[in-house]
């Protein structure tokens, strides 16, 4: 615990989602108290032209209201 999804458009070197993993872990150990051995973090890349219905109309939209932080598209 816990487990953090990150979906983005293709094009981010590993070294940069490498990165991106220990910065979110980071924050996420410094909020939780959790050690980083308990914190897992996954990367996809979805492709531009199918990001709105393979993510925004089946993740993003319908758990609007869940979301902490929201897209202003």
């Amino acid at each position: 615990m816990p487990h953090v999804n990150v979906k983005m458009y293709p094009g981010t070197s590993e070294e940069e989602k490498e990165k991106i993993a220990q910065e979110i872990t980071e924050i996420i150990m410094k909020h939780t108290g959790k050690p980083d051995a308990a914190v897992s973090i996954a990367i996809a890349e979805v492709a531009e032209d199918v990001w709105m219905e393979q993510v925004y109309d089946k993740e993003i939209k319908p758990n609007m209201e869940k979301l902490y932080k929201k897209p202003g598209y």
